[in-house]
C-alpha cells in the first residue's frame, strides 16, 4: 500500500507520514483489493461499513474491530416517483464524515500515532473527534471562529482540542498546516489524506446493494472540498472495472451560488480550479473558496457526463423548510442537496422520469 503524486508519480510509502509530495503535488492510495461480493454483504451480520472489507484497505481481523460506531447501513428514504435521499445523518456523530473518519483514525492507530491534527468546519473534526477518542489519540481541530456551536461542543465533548481561526475556511486550514509541520503530527485530513475516500466510497457500494444490484441514474452530490464526491467516483470506477455496472452515472454537483469556485471553472471549460471570494453562506459546510483537489474534482464530473450548478441562500433555506414538512431535519448545508435536485429537475425535465439519489449529510440539531 502506497500513497501516489498525483503529478509525478512519485510513491511514498503508508508509513511515511506525508501529507503531500515533495514536488507539492497531492496523493491518492494505491493498494491490492477485491472486489465486492454483494451475495455475501447481503448475507453478512455485519450491519456496516465494514461489510465490505475485501475493498479496503484493512485486513478482516484488523484495528478497525475496536474503532468502529457501526457506521453505514444508512436507510434510503423515498421523496418521489423516482427521487431518493440516503439518511447519512443515522451515523454515530451525525453525519457522513464518519465514513471516512474510521478508515483515517483506524490507519492512524494501525500506525502507531499519537497526535493527529485536522482542519474543518465541523463534521469532519467532530468525526476525527469521535474516532480518536476510541484510539486514544489526541486531536488538535481547527475551526474558522464563524463554526457552528453546536459542532464545536460535540468536538469539545469528545476531549479534542479545538484551535479557533480567525478568517476563512482556508485560514484554519493553513493554521493545521502550520501545526502539522511544527509537529510533524500525523495530518488526518479528508481533503489530503485519501483514506478517507476510502470509507465514503462505502456510500456507493450501500446504494448498489440497497437498489438491488443497480445505481440510479444520476448523484446529486454538494461539493466544498469533494470529500462525499471523490469517493462516490472511486466506487464508480471500481464497480465498471469488476463489470458490477456497465456506465457510470451522472454526478450532478452542488454548490451554494455565494461561494462557487467549481462551478465558475466548470462552465467556463477550464481544467483548474482559481479561488474565489466567498461572499458568506449559511452553507458553512461547503464554504470553500479555494478547493484543493479542484482539478481532481472538474475531471470526476466531466467523466460521468455530469453537471454543477449552484443554489441561492433563499432556495437552500426554501429546501430545508420543505424537507422539514415532510419529516425530515436537516442541518443547512445538507438542504443544498435538495435544493440543488429541484433545479436539475428545471434544467433537465428528463430526470422526472429517472431515479436520483441526493445525501442527507447532517443531521438539524447540528
Amino acid at each position: 500500500m502506497n500513497y501516489i503524486c498525483v503529478n509525478c508519480q512519485s510513491r511514498y510509502s503508508i508509513e511515511s507520514n506525508q501529507w503531500k509530495c515533495n514536488c507539492g503535488g497531492l496523493l491518492n492510495l494505491e493498494y491490492d483489493k477485491a472486489s465486492v461480493d454483494f451475495t455475501n454483504t447481503a448475507l453478512t451480520r455485519e450491519h456496516s461499513l465494514w461489510k465490505y472489507i475485501d475493498a479496503l484497505p484493512f485486513e478482516k481481523d484488523d484495528v478497525w474491530q475496536d474503532m468502529t460506531l457501526g457506521e453505514g447501513d444508512t436507510p434510503i428514504i423515498k421523496l418521489s416517483k423516482n427521487s431518493y435521499a440516503k439518511a447519512e445523518y443515522y451515523m454515530p456523530t451525525l453525519s457522513f464524515k464518519d465514513r471516512g473518519a474510521v478508515l483515517l483514525i483506524a490507519m492512524a492507530k494501525k500506525l502507531n500515532v499519537t497526535r493527529v491534527v485536522v482542519d474543518s468546519s465541523g463534521n469532519a473534526g467532530t468525526a476525527i473527534a469521535a474516532y480518536g477518542a476510541r484510539a486514544g489519540i489526541q486531536c488538535d481541530i481547527f475551526v474558522p471562529d464563524s463554526a457552528s456551536t453546536k459542532k464545536t461542543e460535540q468536538i469539545e465533548a469528545h476531549g479534542a482540542v479545538i484551535h479557533r481561526v480567525p478568517g476563512t475556511r482556508e485560514d484554519s486550514a493553513q493554521a493545521a498546516i502550520a501545526m502539522v509541520e511544527a509537529t510533524d503530527a500525523f495530518y488526518a485530513s479528508h481533503i489530503y489524506n485519501p483514506i478517507f475516500w476510502e470509507g465514503t466510497k462505502t456510500y456507493v457500494y450501500e446504494i448498489f446493494e440497497q437498489m438491488n444490484g443497480r445505481l440510479p441514474d444520476a448523484f446529486i452530490i454538494p461539493v466544498g472540498n469533494g470529500t462525499l464526491l471523490m469517493g462516490v467516483s472511486i466506487a464508480f470506477r471500481e464497480l465498471l472495472a469488476s463489470g458490477q455496472i456497465d456506465r457510470m452515472p451522472k454526478i450532478l454537483a452542488v454548490q451554494a451560488a455565494a461561494c462557487a469556485p467549481i462551478m465558475q471553472a466548470f462552465h467556463e471549460g477550464d481544467h483548474t480550479v482559481e479561488p474565489v471570494h466567498n461572499t458568506g453562506t449559511l452553507a458553512e459546510g461547503i464554504a470553500i473558496a479555494a478547493p484543493a483537489r479542484g482539478d481532481e474534482i472538474l475531471r470526476a464530473i466531466r467523466e460521468s457526463g455530469g453537471d454543477v450548478i449552484a443554489v441561492s441562500e433563499e432556495s437552500i433555506v426554501q429546501a430545508r423548510d420543505a424537507l422539514a414538512l415532510n419529516g425530515i431535519y436537516v442541518e443547512i448545508t445538507s438542504a443544498v442537496n435538495y435544493a440543488g435536485y429541484l433545479r436539475y429537475i428545471e434544467k433537465y425535465p428528463e430526470l422526472n422520469e429517472q431515479n436520483v439519489i441526493l445525501p442527507l449529510c447532517g443531521a438539524g440539531v447540528k
